[in-house]
């Protein structure tokens, strides 16, 4: 072990040396005369070596100390090189992947949906805190996240990809954001290395002959009042099916006749408006007569604290012999913006109906109230187009056909019929 006279006496030489003291402890002589301390040590089976001042200004005694304070933080698992908030310092397994990942996820969580956060932590639990969740964040590299990226490819899983790729990147800025690592490994991924996933439109249903028959279909569905009511109304409202399905008798202004959706349940994070036809109107009010005791306008059966889900819609559809290359639930939304703009209104009435506020023009709607009276007019003839379409496709024996593709065939032979 090293005393102070030896380290006085220590000369310069042409070129660097290092002296031992103990346990990775040693001085470093420059040419120029300079002493620094140093510690070596290995963390996760890598040799390292950590400056620990200059000498005199660290004395022996205060190198030996901080050694021993990095040992500390090594039985803890921590790699002493990489500078840590005094919070972490103190939650060591707060600096792994999974740490971090948690750490995030409860700082963003309050931003958005329950579902959304579910999705989120389901996602990480499935790909990533499995593999790289006790990996200290600080060692998991750029070929580390292209390797677990690519097993996702490789399974054809492109959204699950795009989703879990956002996911890590999310976590890593965050980790850079606090100080915790100085590096993003997903950043710098070139994006042409992961293949795109295809552009697929909702499938839906736009000739208005065709429309006429859906309606006429989802008439026939069989099921509890909820589903049926949600079934009714999901031509006239241009919601997306979680917003629908979801829908608080809070949100429902009778006296104004408006749907007022929630901010933290819209994808926009805005509060929504919905002017209710008369058709929808009557709809909800005969529902409410129903005594559930429930927040939802649509409670699950079961279950008077939860709604009915996306999925009952789909299985209603599905039970038809409605198939998803046919039809799918976000099949209303479009059918209603295509259908609307072949009639003429004007698109940025029709795009803010839809709760898509990506462009400029848009934007620039949402700063005029007055646009609600336009949307009223809007709505309330839609929704008497449907009802139009709806009474005037004729009616259709079913007992031989089991999907609607065999049903609007039926229909398109009697129309050939005609002439």
């Amino acid at each position: 072990m090293l005393n102070d006279t030896q380290i006085i006496n220590f000369r310069p030489k042409d070129k660097l040396y290092r002296v031992s003291d103990s346990h990775g402890l040693c001085i470093e002589i420059n040419p120029n005369g300079s002493k620094l301390w140093r510690h070596r040590y290995r963390f996760n089976n890598k040799a390292t070596m950590m400056s620990l001042g200059t000498y005199p200004e660290i004395s022996l005694l205060d190198a030996r100390q901080a050694r021993d304070r990095n040992k500390q933080l090594l039985k803890q698992g921590l790699n002493p090189k990489q500078p840590k908030i005094n919070h972490y310092r103190d939650n060591p397994d707060e600096i792994s992947f999974k740490g971090m990942f948690l750490n995030w996820l409860n700082n963003k969580k309050h931003d958005w949906t329950p579902g959304y956060a579910e999705d989120t932590l389901q996602r990480a639990n499935s790909y990533l805190l499995p593999i790289i969740g006790k990996m200290p964040i600080d060692e998991i590299s750029s070929p580390d996240m292209l390797k677990l990226l690519l097993e996702i490819q490789e399974k054809g899983l492109l959204d699950t990809l795009q989703k879990v790729k956002g996911i890590s990147n999310s976590v890593f800025a965050h980790s850079v954001g606090m100080g915790i690592i100085t590096v993003n490994p997903v950043r710098d991924l070139p994006s042409d290395i992961f293949k795109r996933k295809p552009i697929r439109h909702h499938a839906t249903i736009t000739d208005p002959k065709e429309i006429g028959l859906l309606l006429n279909m989802l008439d026939k569905h069989i099921g509890s009042d909820e589903v049926n009511a949600a079934l009714a109304i999901a031509p006239h409202v241009f919601l997306r099916p979680g917003e629908l399905t979801g829908l608080l008798w809070s949100e429902v202004d009778f006296h104004e006749r408006l749907i007022c959706i929630n901010a933290q349940r819209m994808k926009t994070k805005k509060v929504h408006l919905v002017p209710m036809s008369t058709q929808v109107f009557t709809t909800l009010k005969n529902l409410s007569q129903i005594n559930t005791g429930s927040d939802y306008v649509f409670p699950t059966p079961r279950n008077k604290n939860a709604s009915i889900t996306t999925n009952a819609l789909l299985v209603a559809i599905r039970s038809l012999g409605i198939d998803k290359f046919t039809f799918t639930t976000d099949g209303f939304r479009h059918m209603a913006s295509i259908r609307l703009n072949e009639l003429g209104y004007r698109t940025d009435i029709i795009e803010l109906q839809l709760a898509h506020t990506t462009s400029n023009t848009v934007r620039m709607a949402y700063n005029h109230s007055n646009l609600i009276e336009e949307r009223r007019t809007m709505m309330q003839e839609w929704s008497d187009h449907l009802i139009e379409l709806k009474d005037t496709t004729p009616s259709l024996s079913l007992s031989n056909a089991t999907t609607i593709d065999e049903t609007m065939e039926q229909y398109r032979k009697s129309k050939r019929k005609t002439f």
